[in-house]
């Protein structure tokens, strides 16, 4: 059986590092009953009790200091330089992540966040891995932290990232594939069509945190009753009970999600969304056709996520001090604007190489299939080379 080691990190946080790990695991189980995939937070294995620590600390600092944070982000982890050398970091858990390869003996590793990479990146360069690596980015931009020049194989999100690990790290073009960001297959295919004449379903989203000022947004938009909002409060429970206490029925409060068929079945009631620049959010609604309007952005990598987007045209931004029921109406009643959205859509998507889950499996297992054929070279050159018996 062929072994793939999947590498995310912070457990404790529902990211879309763990969200994309968990899809393209689907991805393989769906189609294989030869493949066999493991996720290892790294963190997590090297001390449980530091991962939860180093979690609550994330969430605590971009919340309370996001200022702070989005300095420190973009001094130490974006643009800062070609190569980034972070010795505290390999002192800690290079070995560890050397024990993990050698004790699991995998045929591929795919990274869905910069952490690992940059060590297994490291690895290679000192010849203690042989493992073909695959990077899997999760934003529209590439950080400092992520390995590049010594990782075999990259999922990116779009051209402009392909441009850059081509021109910035003289990486093969045959090498790095635009994939968007792969999202779970319970997200259907769908196209945009405006469900309801008379009423404009918005699905508003705050994260799994439930961030945002969303009630100040619902109070200031509960006048237009052609609007009805399915809010998304993640583990927020405080949110969840006061929009529950507004007893407006064109408002619905939602519990944190973790289903994903419940999720598609939201994406096609929704003439849109509202949420923050999420990788996987956006490229769940991206899939779904669902018009996009983005409320805030979290410091760091979701500032540069947006900024991205909005070069795009994949995008609205809901700007404050305005009312938020005229800012969606401006839009999406707009025919010229929506025309201008779609090609915006499809420009993106036509860009994709891999262009579905099928596909994407397939280059994976073609992986599998190299890396089999290479071990088996190696035990033949191995034994060759063995001295004869006497």
């Amino acid at each position: 059986m062929k072994k793939i080691l999947v590498f995310p990190l912070l457990d404790s946080l529902p990211s879309g590092h763990h969200q994309v790990a968990n899809a393209v695991i689907k991805y393989v189980y769906t189609r294989s009953t030869t493949i066999e995939c493991k996720k290892i937070d790294l963190l997590r294995s090297w001390n449980s009790q530091v991962e939860s620590l180093v979690t609550k600390i994330y969430l605590s600092w971009i919340q309370k200091f996001p200022k702070s944070y989005a300095f420190v982000y973009k001094t130490l982890a974006y643009k800062s330089k070609k190569h980034r050398s972070y010795k505290h970091y390999d002192l800690l858990f290079q070995n560890k992540m050397k024990r993990i390869i050698s004790i699991e003996n995998p045929d591929l590793i795919i990274c869905t966040h910069a952490f690992p990479s940059y060590l297994l990146n490291n690895l290679k360069k000192s010849g203690a891995c042989d493992v073909p690596v695959l990077n899997i980015y999760t934003d529209f931009f590439m950080n400092d932290v992520w390995g590049k020049e010594m990782i075999e194989y990259h999922f990116v999100s779009d051209r402009k990232m392909k441009s850059s690990l081509m021109t910035t790290y003289d990486i093969s073009e045959r090498n790095i594939f635009v994939t968007g960001i792969p999202v779970d297959e319970s997200f259907s295919n769908s196209l945009y069509v405006k469900k309801n004449e008379n009423q404009i379903t918005i699905l508003l989203s705050g994260g799994s945190a439930g961030l945002g000022n969303i009630m100040e947004l619902l109070i200031n938009a509960r006048h237009e009753k052609r609007l009805r909002f399915f809010v998304l409060c993640g583990n927020n429970k405080q949110l969840y009970e006061e929009i529950s206490n507004l007893n407006d029925r064109n408002i619905y409060p939602l519990p944190y999600i973790s289903s994903r068929k419940e999720m598609n079945d939201l994406y096609n009631l929704a003439d849109a969304i509202i949420t923050k620049p999420g990788g996987v959010t956006i490229s769940e609604a991206i899939k779904k056709k669902v018009p996009i309007f983005v409320i805030s952005a979290l410091p760091g990598q979701e500032e540069i996520n947006l900024k991205n987007l909005k070069e795009q045209g994949l995008v609205f931004t809901i700007r404050e001090g305005i009312n938020l029921a005229d800012q969606l109406l401006r839009v999406l009643t707009n025919k010229v604007k929506m025309l201008e959205y779609e090609r915006s859509l499809r420009r993106y998507l036509n860009t994709r190489e891999l262009h579905d889950s099928e596909e994407i499996f397939n280059f994976i297992d073609s992986l599998l299939c190299s890396s089999e054929k290479r071990r088996r070279t190696e035990v033949v050159i191995n034994n060759q080379h063995k001295p004869m018996e006497i």
